[in-house]
C-alpha cells in the first residue's frame, strides 16, 4: 500500500507540473557537435582555413572543459541529494503510514460515532485535518524531491552520454587539425637559401620595369597569342614590383579622375606630413654626377611622361624630391637607376620642370626627416604597405571589379602592366603559355618537395643546365620519385583556378584537379616552385595573380 500511494504521487505530481526538463548543458552540447561537424566540413573543403579552425577548435576545448567540471558538480549535487533523501526516506515513510491511520480511522463518521459534544467534535476534526495537511505536505515535498532528483540524473546521464560522444568528436577533429598543421609544417617544403637566391636571379633577368616613364619591354598579354598547342595555360600578374608607396599610374588614374596633388600624396602616403618650406639649397651626392642642390636635381628625374596630368607629375616631384633627401640621410649619395630613381644628365624640361617648380621645397616628412616615399609603375590595384584597394569604393568582390575599378587598372590610369603574363618562349610564339603537361609537373614537383624535401636540389627547370653542377630529375622521373612514395602522380591537369583574398590583394590558394586527382596549395608556395621549375624566364612576379586557359 505504501508503494502504490507513493507512485501515485509522483504520477500526480508529474502529470500537473506538465514539463520534460532539459539541461541548458544538454542544449550547449548539441551546439558544440553542431559546431564540430561544421568545423570539420570546413577542415575538409578549406585546406586554407588552419588558423581559424585551431582559433575554435581551442574555444570549443575549453568550453567543453568548464562543462566537465561543471556536470562534476552537478554529479556531486546529486549524490548528496541522495544521501539527504535516505533520511527523508524514512519520514515519508512514517508520514505515508500515518496519512493513512489517519484517513482511515480518523473519518468525520467515526469522530461523531466516538465523541458527544459538537465543540470537541469541532476540534477533533480541525486537529485531523492539520495533521492531515501536514502529513500531505510532507509526502509531496519529499515526492518533488525525488522526482527532481530522478529527472536531473537522467539529464546527467544524457549530458555525460553527450559529452563523451562531443570529446570523441572533438579529440578527431584536434588531432586531424594538429596532424594537417604538422604536415604543412613538415611537408610544404620550405626553398633554401640558395633556391631563392636563384629565383631572384630568374626575376632580376625579366627586367621587371619599375618605372612608369621606362622604354622597357615588361609583360604582355598574351591571350590574344595562339602558341601553337591547346589546352593551354598562362600565370597573369597583376601589377610589378613592388607596390608600395606611389602607384605611378595609380596617381595618373587619381588626377584624370580629378584629384589633387594634395589628396594623391595623402592616398599614397597618408602616415607623412607635407613640409612645404623644405632648404631648397639642400645638396644631393649623385653617383658618377657629383653634386645638386636638390630642386636642380629633381629637374633630372625622368620617372613619368612629360604628358601626363600636372597633378600627377607634382606628386612624382614631390616623392622624387622626399626620395633623395631621405637616401642621403641613409647613404649619404644617391644612384641613377631603377634601383634608386632614374637620373639622366640632362633635364627633363618643359611640364615636369614646371611640375618641380610649382612643389619647390614640397617634402614628404616622417618624424623629423624625409620620409623613405618608395614608389613603383603599377601597383595592380593595391598598396600593398598600406594593406589596402587602391581604387575608388571599397573592396573589389571580383577581378572583373578589380579591373574595373583600380586606378591603375585599363579603367582609369590604364598601365601596360596592370594584367599581363611575364616571360616568354620564342618557339611558342613569344607567348608564356604552357601545356597541361607542364603544368602538371610543376603540381608534381610541389608534390614531392612536400613529401620529401631533401628532393628540393633535383627541381629546378629542365631546360637549363643545374645552377651548381648537381642533377636536374626531368617529369618522368619526378612521376617514379612520387610513386617510389606512394603518391599518384599527374601527367595532365583539366582544371586550375585560383582563391583570392580582395581585402589584402593577394592570391590565397591555387587548386588543382587532374588525373591525379585534386590538390591545393598556398599561393605563396605554388608561386615560389613555379618561379623554380617553369622553363624559359617565365615567371609569377607578384602576390596577386590569375590563370588563364584556353
Amino acid at each position: 500500500m505504501k508503494k502504490i500511494f507513493f507512485a501515485i504521487f509522483v504520477v500526480v505530481f508529474a502529470v500537473f507540473l506538465g514539463f520534460s526538463t532539459r539541461s541548458v548543458f544538454s542544449d550547449e552540447l548539441d551546439d558544440i557537435t553542431k559546431q564540430i561537424n561544421d568545423l570539420t566540413t570546413a577542415l575538409n573543403q578549406s585546406k586554407t582555413a588552419t588558423a581559424p579552425l585551431e582559433t575554435q577548435l581551442n574555444s570549443i576545448k575549453a568550453r567543453v572543459s568548464q562543462i566537465e567540471i561543471e556536470i562534476a558538480t552537478k554529479k556531486k549535487d546529486i549524490e548528496q541529494g541522495y544521501k539527504n533523501l535516505e533520511k527523508q526516506q524514512k519520514i515519508l515513510n512514517l508520514a505515508v503510514r500515518a496519512y493513512y491511520i489517519k484517513s482511515y480511522y480518523n473519518s468525520p463518521i467515526l469522530i461523531l460515532l466516538s465523541s458527544g459534544e459538537a465543540t470537541k467534535i469541532t476540534q477533533v476534526l480541525a486537529y485531523q485535518k492539520a495533521a492531515a495537511d501536514q502529513d500531505k505536505q510532507i509526502i509531496t515535498s519529499i515526492a518533488l524531491t525525488i522526482n527532481g532528483l530522478e529527472q536531473r540524473k537522467k539529464d546527467l546521464e544524457s549530458e555525460q552520454e553527450k559529452l563523451a560522444q562531443v570529446k570523441l568528436s572533438l579529440d578527431k577533429v584536434v588531432g586531424e587539425a594538429k596532424s594537417y598543421q604538422s604536415k604543412l609544417s613538415s611537408q610544404i617544403a620550405e626553398l633554401t637559401a640558395k633556391q631563392q637566391q636563384i629565383i631572384n636571379q630568374r626575376l632580376a633577368s625579366l627586367n621587371i620595369p619599375r618605372s612608369a616613364g621606362t622604354s622597357a619591354r615588361g609583360c604582355t598579354d598574351d591571350r590574344g597569342v595562339d602558341p601553337g598547342f591547346s589546352p593551354r595555360l598562362a600565370f597573369f600578374t597583376y601589377g610589378a614590383p613592388h607596390r608600395n608607396g606611389l602607384n605611378q599610374y595609380g596617381a595618373k588614374g587619381r588626377a584624370d579622375a580629378g584629384q589633387n596633388v594634395e589628396q594623391i600624396l595623402q592616398a599614397y602616403y597618408p602616415n607623412m606630413s607635407l613640409k612645404r618650406d623644405y632648404d631648397q639649397n639642400a645638396q644631393v651626392n649623385v653617383d658618377g654626377f657629383g653634386s645638386y642642390s636638390i630642386e636642380d636635381y629633381t629637374k633630372h628625374i625622368f620617372e613619368v611622361p612629360e604628358s601626363w596630368p600636372m597633378e600627377t607629375l607634382k606628386a612624382q616631384a614631390v616623392a622624387a624630391r622626399t626620395y633623395a633627401l631621405n637616401s642621403m640621410q641613409r647613404n649619404g649619395h644617391i644612384c641613377t637607376t631603377e634601383a634608386c630613381q632614374v637620373f639622366h644628365q640632362e633635364e627633363k624640361g618643359g611640364r615636369w620642370n614646371e611640375a618641380v617648380a610649382a612643389t619647390a621645397g614640397w617634402v614628404l616628412m616622417d618624424g623629423g626627416g624625409p620620409g623613405f616615399t618608395q614608389y613603383a609603375s603599377t601597383h595592380g590595384g593595391y598598396i600593398l604597405n598600406l594593406g589596402k584597394f587602391d581604387g575608388d569604393g571599397g573592396n573589389p568582390g571580383s577581378f572583373a571589379d578589380l579591373n574595373s575599378r583600380a586606378y591603375d587598372g585599363p579603367s582609369h590610369g590604364n598601365s601596360p602592366w596592370f594584367y599581363c603574363d611575364w616571360g616568354s618562349r620564342s618557339q611558342y610564339s613569344g607567348t608564356a603559355w604552357l601545356r597541361t603537361s607542364e603544368a602538371a609537373d610543376i603540381v608534381n614537383v610541389i608534390l614531392l618537395a612536400r613529401k620529401d624535401s631533401g628532393t628540393g636540389d633535383h627541381l629546378y627547370q629542365t631546360d637549363k643546365p643545374h645552377p651548381y653542377g648537381g642533377e636536374i630529375w626531368n617529369e618522368d622521373r619526378v612521376k617514379q620519385e612520387l610513386r617510389n612514395r606512394g603518391i599518384t602522380p599527374y601527367s595532365n591537369v583539366s582544371d586550375v583556378s585560383v582563391s583570392i583574398d580582395f581585402s589584402s590583394g593577394k592570391t590565397s590558394s591555387v587548386n588543382v584537379s587532374g588525373d591525379g586527382g585534386s590538390n591545393s596549395f598556398s599561393g605563396d608556395e605554388f608561386k615560389s616552385w613555379f618561379n623554380l621549375r617553369a622553363p624559359a624566364n617565365i615567371q609569377i612576379v607578384g602576390p596577386l595573380y590569375n590563370i588563364e586557359k584556353k
